[in-house]
């Protein structure tokens, strides 16, 4: 490989976790001689948790690609050598970022998709090919079309931008009485087992490191229930507010109040954060999860948060994610949703040092005043690291959610 000189510069397959080793450039966004921006977005890249997009971290004009489409390489491997644009110097380096978070079931994708299905549901349309002909579509959508033997430009897209998507795939091989490969032995279904494998072993690691201790709090959901349904009571349903939006916005700002759990544990030492980055884990349909982040989520409306939410669960279903959304969470939140079980006691993604679990909602017997009555019930959980803080931190954090969502209007 030709070494760099004063005008040129390489770009390194990013880190996008710290569970992630390598990466496969699947396909590139740009072209030789095309000028970049700090965000564009450069290349596809299948990990063994999503394909994402990777954006580049500075400015240049792509000089070449020092890698090929299908090559499987290590993090930090020079994938594309860029030129300086006029006047500048090259960069002293590439940022990685990583500190990926968590892992844990959730049911956001169930509930969230169905505001996404509906908002969707006028939507479909023949994707528009692009100037060189090529169809807009997921990898995995590509990938099961090949299988099933399916014209991509044949087919109904649901995603972003009228992209076919693997639930197109799936609709239109039902429709023309296809049969599909048995979800045992296709590629999908390999790279979920592979994905869940991964997990086990990250989070058995994080369980013999690091010190948990673990907290629980029921929380009546009582006001939260109303507010939302005379907040949602004029809204068409693809704006309405779940729940989930409102445990990541008051676990956003119940972080803020208690720094000391919104951070990471490095070198010896607790690094508190500058932001409050809420990671949210997505169950995926063809199995596995991923964990995008909703940055800044402490100073973000209700509503803000429910259109990071819809946005992140869109793009995890459509093979969209972006890079910058896979790094830098300083907090996990994980949620099992009504069909779940009441109770979740949660596994710390390093260096993190917190995650929050909420169970399902269910209605149990609850004292008001001098009376008992039925309240909509959910058991939240901390799972924190006892080298950074300690119980009574723990309690007081949780009593803060408690009583955020017991004055929604505070959210």
């Amino acid at each position: 490989m030709p070494e760099t000189d004063a005008t040129t510069f390489d770009y390194a397959m990013p880190s996008l976790g710290a569970d992630m080793d390598d990466g496969r450039v699947l396909e590139w966004h740009v072209a030789p001689g095309d000028t970049v921006h700090r965000g564009d977005l450069v290349a596809l890249v299948e990990t063994e948790k999503s394909d994402i997009d990777i954006e580049i971290w500075h400015d240049g004009i792509v000089d070449e690609f020092l890698v090929d489409v299908g090559d499987l390489v290590a993090v930090g491997t020079p994938i594309v050598r860029l030129r300086t644009l006029d006047g500048e110097p090259p960069p002293s380096g590439t940022p990685a970022p990583v500190a990926e978070p968590g892992a844990g079931p959730d049911e956001v994708e169930d509930v969230v998709s169905t505001v996404t299905r509906a908002a969707s549901a006028d939507a479909w349309r023949p994707p528009a090919a692009t100037s060189g002909g090529r169809v807009p579509a997921s990898p995995l959508a590509r990938r099961r079309a090949a299988e099933l033997g399916l014209d991509l430009g044949e087919l109904h897209g649901s995603g972003p931008g009228g992209a076919v998507v693997d639930a197109d795939v799936i609709a239109a091989s039902t429709r023309a009485a296809v049969t599909a490969p048995s979800p045992a032995t296709t590629s999908p279904r390999r790279s979920a087992d592979t994905m869940r494998t991964m997990i086990a072993e990250r989070m058995a690691t994080a369980n013999r490191e690091i010190p948990h201790y673990h907290l629980t709090r029921d929380l009546d959901l009582g006001s939260l229930d109303a507010w939302l349904t005379e907040r949602n009571a004029e809204r068409p349903i693809a704006e309405r507010i779940l729940p989930a939006a409102c445990f990541v916005r008051a676990v956003a700002v119940a972080a803020a109040r208690h720094p000391e759990l919104n951070g990471f544990w490095s070198d010896g030492r607790f690094e508190p954060a500058d932001a409050v980055n809420v990671a949210m884990a997505i169950s995926l349909r063809r199995g596995g999860l991923v964990t995008p982040k909703i940055e800044r989520a402490d100073e973000r409306s209700v509503d803000e948060v429910m259109s990071a939410l819809r946005e992140l669960v869109a793009a995890a279903r459509s093979g969209s994610l972006r890079a910058s959304w896979m790094t830098g969470a300083t907090i996990t939140v994980t949620h099992l949703g009504d069909t779940g079980a009441d109770l979740v006691h949660g596994v710390i993604s390093p260096p993190q040092v917190a995650l929050v679990g909420f169970g399902r909602t269910r209605s149990m017997p609850w004292v008001l005043g001098d009376d008992i009555v039925v309240r909509p019930v959910v058991t939240s959980s901390l799972a924190a690291d006892h080298r950074a803080t300690d119980g009574a931190i723990g309690s007081r954090f949780l009593a803060t959610i408690a009583d955020l969502l017991d004055q929604p209007e505070q959210l």
